[in-house]
């Protein structure tokens, strides 16, 4: 059953967020540090305009650059060039504290940003979990980030929609690339591509997904707008759109997916192993190898493994585990039959939930969140939950999107923990809170580099249900414990496939052996590890350090310990890697002992 932060599909890399110094009237070296930072989000924002629309800043919802261009890899990579000597012009010493942090997090983004530039990210631009040729259908929708308010906004999408065309000639020369260099995605992986690109590939605007704004104009824009749209956007969709839409089928049916790799383990790649320890490092922040990540994840396993057992015994279920995870899989009164009885339940939690928060949290975010079902036509290859952050404005709630494609992968049992992952106080708290604390920079309230962090955060959280009051019955927290177990295996899985040399038929074998998910959820699960490796790692890792934490800071104020205090701590971090965490940590223990 799972989850992909949604968050990832809208931030790119901070390497386009900043350049050169400009020249400040400030008095101190804080001034300076806060006047550019301001000066270069700004300029984020219009390198970013997808970014900006996900922050619910309209100014540049008519944008979209063609980051598909060999143009704009190098003025990428210039920019970064162009930041680190910036960054380095400003005295650290000088600093007030809470922005020598800013500068030591921005120093590592940008080494690292720049330290992937030599790994040829561009030659695979799509996959099963994602892309723009999807991610522009999900906008387009009217459903997600893209506003369908004014005739403004209408007029916007069609700029836009009309500057992705060349994107989608850009996305087949660099897959072609990627052929030559032999950096393709598997074709166990391609292979589920081909269904997405089939259902987007309509020849006929009216049935495009495209279309679902021109179906239902706001009352705001009047009948001749709606007359002149409704002609335009038939025209784009049929003369530009629908046909790249087709081009790019084609090539990945007919050329792309034929020639494309049948080895899973990114280390079998050009430059591979390098490629995966520079992700391993990205995800986790911490110096672990694989192999130690590897080793982790196996004690982990066996320890929730005597765990689950221990559920089984104290419901009574005759038989031994693996019985016990087949009659899980089996018995259908664990699952609901229809869609619309699983939103319902999630409904209802997000009400239960959020009159339990205060329990454990003085801070809570100001805006909400709504449940929404994943749009059919990415729901086979989607992850089974992920949250989509709220506009800065108040304009648009989060949303905490449940993929109902295969009811049989969203157990009853496991709707407590999903809850308090993806929404309160998990994923929705942190994510909200970032953005609405406007004492940090914007590049800390709105990025999304550590996975480590926000990931870990999400998973810490749900370890959280018994303390708030849920997980009374057996089963619930059977549910916590088996989303743990998914987060371990992960770890042995994740290296397993890239770094040991597992084949993708094995790495199912041992989720399916060590856990009650569905089989679907289980392959749809290693071929997320396959094309996304590493990213899987900052979860457990993440989670772990987080936990450490709180259990050091329990021990060392003893009375003095206030739960509310420490989680305000963690959230008001903004996202962080886990060694500044365990500073900032150190010095609230510090301030109370």
């Amino acid at each position: 059953m799972r989850r992909r932060h949604a968050i990832s599909l809208l931030a790119t890399s901070l390497s386009l967020a900043f350049s050169v110094l400009p020249a400040f009237a400030a008095t101190t070296e804080s001034q300076r540090f806060h006047q550019w930072l301001e000066a270069e989000w700004e300029l984020t924002l219009q390198r970013q305009p997808i970014l900006a629309t996900s922050l619910g800043d309209p100014r540049y919802n008519d944008r979209l650059p063609d980051t598909t261009t060999a143009a704009y890899r190098a003025q990428a990579k210039r920019e970064l060039q162009q930041t680190l000597k910036a960054l380095a012009g400003f005295n650290k010493a000088k600093l007030d504290p809470k922005d020598r942090i800013s500068y030591s997090i921005l120093k590592l983004d940008l080494e690292q940003d720049l330290a992937g530039d030599r790994f040829p990210e561009w030659m695979q631009p799509i996959s099963q979990i994602g892309g723009l040729p999807n991610f522009l259908v999900q906008m387009g929708t009217g459903q997600s980030i893209q506003p369908f308010k004014t005739t403004k906004d209408y007029d916007d999408w069609l700029k836009r929609l009309a500057l992705a065309v060349p994107t989608f000639d850009g996305t087949i020369a660099n897959m072609r690339a990627g052929l030559k260099a032999g950096v393709t995605q598997p074709r166990a992986v391609m292979e589920k591509v081909l269904p997405q690109l089939t259902a987007l590939a309509v020849t006929d605007p009216e049935k495009s997904l495209f279309w679902g704004p021109i179906n239902k104009f706001p009352d705001a824009v009047g009948p001749a707008d709606c007359e002149r749209i409704t002609a335009a956007m038939r025209k784009l969709l049929a003369e530009q759109v629908l046909p790249a839409y087709g081009r790019l089928l084609a090539f990945v049916r007919d050329e792309y997916t034929p020639k494309a790799r049948t080895s899973t383990a990114w280390s079998a790649l050009p430059d591979g192993k390098a490629w995966y320890a520079h992700r391993v490092r990205q995800s986790t922040t911490v110096a672990l190898s694989p192999d130690e990540i590897h080793a982790i994840g196996l004690q982990e396993v066996a320890r929730i493994l005597g765990e689950m057992d221990g559920v089984r015994r104290q419901v009574g279920f005759q038989g031994d585990l693996k019985a016990f995870f087949k009659h899980l899989n089996d018995d259908p009164k664990y699952y609901f039959t229809r869609p619309e009885d699983l939103l319902a339940g999630y409904r209802d939690l997000q009400k239960k939930i959020n009159g339990l928060t205060p329990k454990l949290f003085d801070i809570t975010p100001k805006a909400d969140y709504e449940v929404r079902e994943v749009e059919a036509f990415r729901a086979e290859s989607a992850a089974g939950a992920s949250y989509q952050q709220p506009a800065v404005d108040g304009s648009r709630p989060g949303v905490f999107y449940v993929n109902t494609f295969n009811l049989k992968a969203q157990p009853m049992f496991g709707m407590e923990t999903l809850s308090l992952h993806e929404a309160s106080p998990g994923h929705h708290f942190q994510i909200a809170i970032a953005q609405e604390d406007q004492a940090l920079p914007a590049f800390r309230r709105f990025g999304s580099h550590y996975t480590a962090y926000v990931e870990g955060w999400a998973l810490y959280a749900e370890s959280l249900g018994k303390e708030l009051g849920l997980f009374t019955d057996p089963y619930q927290w059977y549910g916590r414990l088996a989303d743990e177990q998914l987060r371990a295996m992960r770890l042995v899985v994740d290296t397993g496939l890239h770094h040991k040399g597992w084949t993708r038929e094995q790495a199912i074998r041992y989720m399916l052996d060590n856990s009650s998910m569905a089989e679907s959820d289980v392959v749809s699960e290693v071929e997320r590890y396959i094309v996304w490796p590493g990213q899987a790692l900052g979860y457990k890792i993440g989670q772990l350090e987080i936990t450490k934490l709180r259990a050091e800071a329990e021990k060392a104020l003893g009375a003095k310990f206030d739960i509310k205090g420490f989680h305000r701590v963690v959230l008001t971090a903004g996202q962080v890697p886990l060694p500044v965490l365990r500073e900032l940590v150190m010095e609230w223990v510090n301030s109370r002992g």
